[in-house]
C-alpha cells in the first residue's frame, strides 16, 4: 500500500483525529519552551498566563488559590522561566540526551491519552464480546450431593467403588457410604468457579458433563474420589453487552491499546524520510 494511501485511511478512524488533536496540543503548549527567544529579556505575564496558572492550581488541590497564592504562582513561573531562557542562551537543551528523552516521553503521552480516550463504537464492543464469549459468560450451576470414598492413592477405596455405586443406584442412603471429610455432602446451587475452588477442576468438568439424577463416578477431586449425583444444572449463558458493557470496553481499551498507539506512531513516522548509513 502507498504511503498516500495509507494515510488516507488512517484519516477517515477516530484514532487519527485524536493524534492529530494532541500533536496540536503539544505544540501550543511548548509556545513558552523552544519557541521563546533567548535573546529577548522581557518576561510577560498576561491575564491568561495568570488564569492558566490558576487552573493548573485548582487541578492540583481541588481549590481555588487565594491572591497570595496567585503571587507565588507568578514567582515560581518567572523564576522558571528566567533559568529556562539562561538554559537555551547555554544551549543546553541542544543534543541534550536527557531532554530528547524527556520530550520523547510527553509526546508518546500524548498520544497513548488521546488514544485512550477514544470511544468505541456498540459494534466494536459487540465484536469484541463475541470473540471473546467465555471471558464473559455468566457461569454453569449446579446442585448435586457427593460421596467421598477415600484417597485416590488407595486401591482398595478404587476397588471397592464400583460396589458402592451399585448400592447407590439401588437406593441405598448415601450417608453410610461417604467417609468423614469437611466438604459439604451436597450443594445447592454452586457455580463453577466455588465447585472448583473446593473440589478442583476435574471434580467441575466431570459435573457439567453428568445426567441429571444419577449418580456416576469415580470422580476425582484434590481430595481423593467421590461419588457424585447432580440434581440439577445450569448452563453458562452469554450476557448482553448492556450487562457487562464497562467490562467489555475496559478490555477492549487495554488489550487494543498497545496496536492503536502503534498505529498512530506509524503515521506520524510515515510522513518522514529515514536514511541510516552504517559504519562499514
Amino acid at each position: 500500500m502507498k504511503i498516500g494511501e495509507r494515510a488516507k485511511g488512517f484519516a477517515r478512524e477516530p484514532l487519527a483525529h485524536f493524534l492529530i488533536a494532541g500533536a496540536l496540543v503539544f505544540l501550543v503548549a511548548s509556545w513558552r519552551g523552544s519557541t521563546v527567544d533567548p535573546a529577548d529579556r522581557t518576561i510577560t505575564i498576561d491575564e491568561a498566563k495568570v488564569t492558566w496558572l490558576a487552573r493548573q492550581f485548582e487541578q492540583t488541590w481541588q481549590r481555588t488559590p487565594t491572591p497570595a497564592e496567585i503571587d507565588q504562582l507568578i514567582r515560581d513561573y518567572v523564576k522558571e522561566e528566567v533559568y529556562y531562557r539562561e538554559a537555551l542562551r547555554m544551549g543546553l537543551d541542544q543534543e541534550d540526551p536527557i531532554i530528547r528523552r524527556r520530550m520523547r516521553s510527553k509526546m508518546e503521552f500524548l498520544a497513548s491519552s488521546e488514544v485512550e480516550s477514544v470511544v468505541p463504537s456498540d459494534a466494536e464492543l459487540q465484536a469484541w464480546l463475541d470473540k471473546n464469549p467465555a471471558r464473559y459468560a455468566t457461569e454453569a450451576r449446579f446442585s448435586f450431593d457427593q460421596v467421598y470414598l477415600g484417597p485416590a492413592s488407595d486401591d482398595a477405596v478404587r476397588d471397592a467403588a464400583p460396589a458402592a455405586l451399585a448400592r447407590l443406584k439401588r437406593g441405598e442412603a448415601p450417608g453410610g457410604l461417604s467417609k468423614p471429610i469437611s466438604l459439604p455432602a451436597s450443594l445447592d446451587d454452586a457455580d463453577t468457579d466455588s465447585v472448583t475452588r473446593s473440589f478442583g477442576d476435574d471434580f467441575a468438568a466431570a459435573l457439567a458433563k453428568a445426567p441429571i439424577g444419577s449418580w456416576i463416578g469415580p470422580v476425582a477431586s484434590g481430595y481423593g474420589l467421590h461419588l457424585v449425583r447432580v440434581r440439577k444444572a445450569e448452563a453458562g449463558a452469554k450476557p448482553k453487552l448492556a450487562d457487562v458493557r464497562q467490562r467489555v470496553e475496559n478490555d477492549w481499551r487495554a488489550e487494543t491499546l498497545e496496536t492503536r498507539t502503534a498505529r498512530a506512531y506509524q503515521a506520524l513516522l510515515d510522513g518522514y524520510r529515514v536514511k541510516i548509513e552504517k559504519p562499514e
